[in-house]
């Protein structure tokens, strides 16, 4: 292979943290938590007396951070908050009034913290990517450290000057970087997807096959709680919207009319919009894999697990097949709205589910890839436009929207012969590579175009 293999782990793709944005939020907290380890280590070798810390969000981290809850999520990561261990009422309380004080630790100083201390920056900035935080620790006018990182998506983070593969310097089993090397190694080896992914992620994470499944099933159980609480929520989520709670409406209406036959689509449309919602109030989801598609799968798994009774096995199976297709994407393309549009989120998002769809089903790996392809090709060219920087209009139904297009592209693919699918995944993923590329940056969760200025306030 040319490229290198894959290393990512199916608990770095699916992460566990509060909304409603992986990319303005869960990164910018993991990347603000580890300047300041940086900044404790500084500290030792520096004589500090009034240091203090500025943050600098640039691109779209700068244009829809306040709506994003970039700004809390940085003051989190600097206080030595986590997304997977942080308290959400905790997190949304942060920063509520612009005058709010916090203390960090650096060594044997305290620093402190005030909303004054983050600059969003409206200039231009060269950067590898569209979401770049840059930290500095100041004494005396004088910068004694200074950190910049990119918020590339899912989660993800990346420092400047690190390789984001070379820091797991474990190989995986089964080496693939496209959905044909990884074909190759089933029909070689004669071996399932699900053995092919346990046997890779044992090698990249040192964890038995029962740990897997524990933390798979951990994940799921995440997932589940998520719509369950989004179901029973009422009124308004948080900002100057005011959107009021859908998923408990659609809920109660396919509940009184379940022997209809359009009752199916009601009650995952409800799954999905729930944990979207949730993530939108900023409670606890699962990057699916992101923030701002996390409804899509759980709502699907929801589906899944409450409806087709499918077993514990089968849905820890299915969320393999997701991965093995988010990995696909995330390496050959991205994840992020803010490099592809929404396409980059719900598209990726309604590939998964596809996939996991079929697989659960028992369909043949071809069929698996024909779905997520199906899924991925009626995505692209999607807008991420956000109105007024929120993670609600039109992100929460468009999760909707994903995981009815997972559930017809499932069907479209398993209606045919897949060997005859004149579309493979991977020429699709380079496809919406390209236009991710094409695409105009006002239409990349800058909150600059399209819907976004068709409504300030909603």
């Amino acid at each position: 292979m040319t490229q290198e293999a894959i290393k990512t782990s199916i608990f770095d793709l699916f992460k566990i943290g509060p909304g409603p944005s992986s990319s303005h939020t869960i990164g910018p907290m993991k990347a603000a938590y580890d300047f300041l380890q940086r900044a404790k280590a500084s500290a030792q070798s520096t004589t500090l007396h009034q240091p203090k810390i500025m943050i600098h969000l640039y691109g779209s981290l700068s244009a829809t951070g306040k709506g994003h809850g970039t700004d809390r999520a940085v003051i989190a990561g600097l206080l030595g908050w986590l997304p997977d261990t942080c308290e959400p009422t905790a997190f949304t309380a942060l920063l509520k009034n612009p005058d709010d004080l916090y203390i960090t630790q650096v060594g044997n100083y305290e620093v402190s913290l005030t909303a004054r201390n983050i600059v969003f920056e409206r200039k231009r900035y060269e950067s590898p990517h569209p979401n770049t935080l840059v930290f500095k620790l100041i004494e005396n006018e004088q910068i004694v450290l200074e950190e910049e990182y990119y918020s590339v998506g899912g989660g993800f983070i990346q420092r400047k000057g690190e390789d984001a593969q070379a820091q797991n310097d474990k190989e995986p089993v089964f080496g693939f970087t496209t959905m044909k090397e990884l074909k190759e190694h089933l029909a070689k080896q004669k071996i399932t997807l699900t053995e092919l992914m346990i046997a890779n992620e044992m090698a990249l994470t040192g964890l038995s096959k029962k740990e897997i499944f524990q933390k798979i099933d951990d994940i799921l159980e995440a997932m589940h709680k998520a719509v369950k609480r989004g179901l029973r929520q009422k009124g308004l989520l948080p900002g100057t919207i005011k959107l009021r709670r859908k998923a408990p409406v659609l809920y109660a209406q396919a509940k009184n009319t379940a022997s209809t036959t359009d009752s199916f689509m009601v009650f995952l449309n409800a799954y999905c919009m729930a944990a979207s919602e949730e993530n939108a109030a900023g409670n606890i989801v699962v990057t699916a894999p992101t923030s701002g598609a996390s409804g899509v799968i759980p709502g699907v798994f929801f589906l899944l697990r409450n409806h087709y009774h499918y077993d514990k096995q089968r849905l820890r199976e299915g969320m393999l097949a997701a991965a093995a297709v988010g990995y696909l994407i995330k390496h050959n393309a991205s994840i992020s709205g803010a490099e592809m549009g929404c396409m980059g989120e719900i598209g990726s998002a309604s590939a998964m589910a596809a996939a996991m769809l079929a697989y659960c089903a028992g369909k043949s790996i071809e069929i698996v890839e024909a779905a997520a392809e199906i899924a991925i090709e009626h995505h692209l060219g999607m807008t991420c436009d956000p109105i007024g920087g929120y993670v609600q209009i039109p992100c929460i139904e468009r999760n909707a929207m994903g995981a009815i297009k997972a559930y017809n592209a499932y069907l479209l693919a398993a209606s045919g012969n897949a060997s005859a699918q004149k579309i493979s995944l991977d020429s699709v993923i380079k496809v919406m590579r390209a236009t991710g590329r094409d695409m105009s940056k006002k239409y990349k969760e800058t909150s600059q175009a399209g819907l976004a200025l068709s409504a300030t306030e909603c």
